[in-house]
């Protein structure tokens, strides 16, 4: 996926979790995401490793929004998690994580899509996939 810069006007106001946490999303096209996040130490588990529950919410979030684009900021799509597979592989070697997902078939009022947490390294920490319910109430 190419690095073009997220489209100054899809950058919304974060939301209170993606506050919390420090996510951002940097990129959002048509079936695809991705979000980085900065390791801090308050993401840490006991054993010195962003916990489990970090790599499961952005993998959770990226898939939401590759899902959810429209191109169009007044007309804003969101969806709800019906399931969440998440796989933990290795931990990070860097000190950003990189969540990117994709969604990978659907129709519509479901979707699939499946996505990774890496490192800026390259280090492949995490991988998921979901499925997903677009709401009714659109935004």
């Amino acid at each position: 996926m190419s690095e073009t810069p997220l489209d100054p006007r899809l950058d919304e106001d974060p939301y209170a979790l993606q506050k919390h946490l420090g996510f951002r999303l940097t990129h959002w096209d048509v079936d695809y995401a991705r979000l980085e996040l900065p390791i801090e130490h308050f993401l840490m588990n006991r054993a010195g490793i962003p916990h489990g529950g970090i790599y499961a919410t952005l993998l959770d979030t990226v898939m939401g929004y590759a899902g959810c684009y429209t191109g169009d900021p007044g007309h804003k799509k969101l969806a709800l998690t019906l399931s969440l597979t998440t796989n933990f592989l290795s931990r990070p070697i860097g000190h950003v994580l990189i969540a990117e997902g994709r969604r990978v078939g659907g129709g519509a009022s479901t979707f699939f899509a499946e996505s990774t947490v890496s490192d800026e390294t390259g280090e492949i920490i995490a991988r998921g996939s979901g499925a997903f319910k677009y709401r009714k109430t659109r935004l």
